[in-house]
């Protein structure tokens, strides 16, 4: 990252009247972290896959932490509370941390943010809330893979691992086994 002697960064600078430097935070560009994980990203798949990333908080530098330290939820935007509001709401929808939100995945115990599709923008992706693709009904294994970033074998573990859990809960409750 390009800094200059009072250890600002390139990308919170911008000329003012008069040409004097002043630190905005230009909303379309993307954080410090994400631009250098775009800028690796390669497509290494056969199907033209690209593979998602992970940020992990160790790795941020002292610059991105204090940039994240200025971040602030903005007060005027009202976050739908319940899914009939949701429902309604602009897509593709813009509440990135909401827990249904496609883009990315955060590990509750390290942290960690998996940016599922780290080679695009929020409003450059297909789908966006897993609501919206639970509302439509059942769809195939290579479909769910396309939406969730996923193969299509990854998918299918995933599926056998969550009956599994289904069967084994359903033995807890005493219900009888189906064939």
């Amino acid at each position: 990252m390009d800094e200059d002697r009072t250890g600002e960064s390139a990308g919170a600078r911008q000329a003012g009247e008069g040409g004097e430097q002043k630190t905005l935070f230009d909303d379309d560009a993307p954080q410090p972290e994400v631009a250098r994980i775009r800028r690796k990203v390669h497509s290494g798949a056969k199907d033209g896959r690209v593979r998602s990333k992970t940020i992990a908080p160790k790795r941020l530098t002292r610059d991105e932490k204090k940039l994240s330290e200025l971040l602030v939820y903005p007060t005027d935007v009202v976050r739908p509370e319940v899914r009939e509001e949701c429902r309604s709401a602009t897509r593709p929808c813009p509440f990135v941390s909401c827990s249904h939100h496609l883009y990315l995945d955060v590990n509750p115990e390290t942290g960690a943010i998996k940016l599922n599709f780290p080679h695009l923008e929020v409003w450059e992706m297909a789908e966006t809330c897993s609501l919206d693709v639970a509302d439509r009904g059942g769809i195939t294994l290579e479909e769910v893979g396309a939406i969730l970033n996923l193969t299509r074998e990854r998918i299918r573990q995933v599926e056998v691992r969550g009956l599994a859990k289904i069967k084994e809960a359903d033995a807890d409750l005493g219900l009888p086994p189906d064939r």
